[in-house]
């Protein structure tokens, strides 16, 4: 269990940081391909980026560390609720493969933040 969650960590905390990475530093470049990226002000989808760089560290650096631990845990429930809040946007500009990919990551997030609060937690 411990393998499957690092391995998830792993590939969200990617995922996640070059999602936080497009939001933050290339928003003027994707924003006009993307239609649901006008459901919130430019300044919110920043926010949001950084947000997400945040917990992509929070997702790996406390856990390989063994300092604050409980880091982790938070990092991946931010990260599910932010995903539901996407679902929300994408489903409303009617994105389908966003939609799929926001709820997958949410539902990914959610078995992390479970698994390291209750399967294996890192001691």
């Amino acid at each position: 269990m411990n393998i499957l969650l690092w391995a998830l960590q792993v590939l969200t905390a990617f995922l996640y940081g070059a999602s936080g990475v497009m939001k933050t530093f290339m928003f003027d470049r994707v924003s006009g391909q993307v239609p649901s990226f006008g459901a919130l002000p430019r300044k919110v989808w920043m926010a949001l980026g950084i947000l997400e760089l945040v917990c992509t560290v929070g997702l790996i650096v406390p856990a390989a560390l063994h300092w604050q631990p409980g880091l982790t845990v938070v990092s991946a429930a931010v990260l599910t609720i932010e995903s539901l809040v996407f679902v929300w946007v994408h489903v409303k500009y009617r994105e389908t493969a966003s939609v799929l990919l926001s709820a997958v990551l949410g539902l990914l997030m959610a078995f992390i933040a479970y698994g390291r609060m209750f399967l294996k937690p890192i001691s």
